[in-house]
């Protein structure tokens, strides 16, 4: 198994990784009714390269405001620990099926770090 080293390889993760929230029920709703990202997939699989693509290939281009996103669906629909716990399954579950090396394990450890401070931004929005 390769390290991911492309884009191409992380569509591959990021194609994966939304196989496996769409068929997660516990999760699926918040990509499908309260953010419906199913209808306009192929772009978002793209941004998502660009992001992922900036922070381990270093090649810039992402221009989103990712904690804001995220603020923004959290009020539509919290976004609770366990949807962060189920996130992080499935991200780490598409990373290790089909990448093995210095930059997967990379973003793994940035995927929990993106989900710990989002947890922190959120609480920090509505701290009840």
């Amino acid at each position: 198994m390769n390290d991911i080293q492309t884009q191409d390889d992380l569509y591959v993760l990021v194609d994966e990784f939304y196989k496996k929230l769409f068929a997660d029920e516990r999760i699926s709703y918040i990509f499908t009714e309260v953010i419906p990202i199913h209808l306009h997939l192929e772009e978002h699989l793209q941004v998502l390269v660009k992001f992922w693509s900036q922070a381990i290939l270093g090649t810039g281009g992402y221009t989103n405001n990712l904690t804001q996103l995220h603020l923004d669906v959290n009020v539509k629909s919290k976004l609770t620990p366990e949807l962060f716990t189920i996130w992080l399954h499935h991200f780490y579950a598409s990373v290790d099926e089909n990448f093995k090396g210095e930059k997967a394990e990379q973003i793994k450890t940035q995927a929990l770090s993106i989900a710990t401070i989002l947890q922190i931004k959120i609480l920090q929005q509505n701290p009840k």
